[in-house]
């Protein structure tokens, strides 16, 4: 018997099954209608009303606002420093995850809660305890307070957990089988790590590293008392945004907003894309 032959009660099995899988049953139907409910209440419905607070001074306000010398200032600030927290926190977030992982030492488990202490930490207590730790009074000597150091600092602190999370438990459950197999074929432990471990780690990596950035983008609490909101220095755009509406300007802070919006989607999807296309070369 050929191989087509077997294959061809198997061909109409699978079509059966497919069909199946994309019948919705009342059950699954009205988890899905309260699912898309509540998404729409909660995320949907609130960008809608950004996007459409942002034009409510037409198409030349909304570029008067996002060209102002100091919003675009605060627009730099934001990105820049948020892009580089995420590059940090890609690498030593995978680092931290690793050690978690494969090694064993004393004080291990205390590490492993202590990484999701961002996580619970009120923003404001974290830029309290980073002032009173890199201020004027700092122990360690370090005067870093109101100035952009302080930014990097605090977008660090609260957006740390977010790569080692996504990678920890991808890398659990990597097979050490293979690892094995590539050093007993004379691979050393750069290229089992560049070649084998690596590419498996890249999507938990990019989706730490997304997290990573939309938080850092839209920190404000930490950074209210540790970078001193200097305007064109250290004013980054949630405390930009908060200025607007204190002024009596909805629109103007809804079009900034709208522009970060905009911002956290194109890196997400960019990262999003580059996780799919390592998947599928797997």
């Amino acid at each position: 018997m050929t191989a087509s032959a077997l294959d061809a009660p198997a061909r109409p099995a699978l079509r059966r099954r497919a069909g199946r899988g994309t019948t919705l049953t009342p059950g699954s139907s009205l988890a899905l209608g309260i699912a898309i409910v509540w998404f729409s209440l909660l995320v949907l419905i609130p960008l809608s009303a950004v996007v459409v607070s942002a034009s409510d001074r037409g198409w030349s306000g909304y570029v008067h606002t996002l060209t102002n010398p100091q919003t675009m200032a605060a627009v730099r600030l934001t990105v820049g420093q948020s892009l580089l927290v995420t590059l940090v926190n890609v690498v030593m977030g995978t680092l931290i995850a690793w050690v978690l992982v494969r090694d064993r030492f004393f004080g291990k488990r205390v590490l492993d809660v202590v990484i999701d202490i961002p996580f619970a930490l009120p923003t404001i207590v974290a830029g309290l305890v980073l002032l009173g730790l890199y201020g004027d009074h700092s122990p360690i000597g370090l005067h870093w307070a109101y100035t952009r150091n302080a930014v990097t600092l605090a977008l660090a602190f609260v957006t740390l957990p977010f790569v080692v999370r996504t990678v920890q438990p991808v890398l659990e459950e990597l097979d050490h089988d293979v690892e094995e197999a590539a050093a007993s074929l004379g691979a050393n432990r750069l290229t089992v790590f560049r070649r084998v471990i690596l590419p498996s780690l890249t999507p938990a990596i990019a989706a730490g590293a997304a997290l990573s950035f939309a938080r850092a983008i839209a920190e404000y609490g930490s950074l209210v008392l540790l970078s001193g909101n200097k305007p064109f220095h250290t004013e980054v755009v949630s405390v930009r945004v908060l200025t607007h509406i204190e002024n009596g300007s909805p629109a103007s802070a809804a079009a900034v907003a709208s522009l970060m919006l905009i911002v956290a989607l194109v890196v997400i999807v960019a990262l999003d894309i580059l996780q799919r296309r390592v998947s599928s070369r797997a």
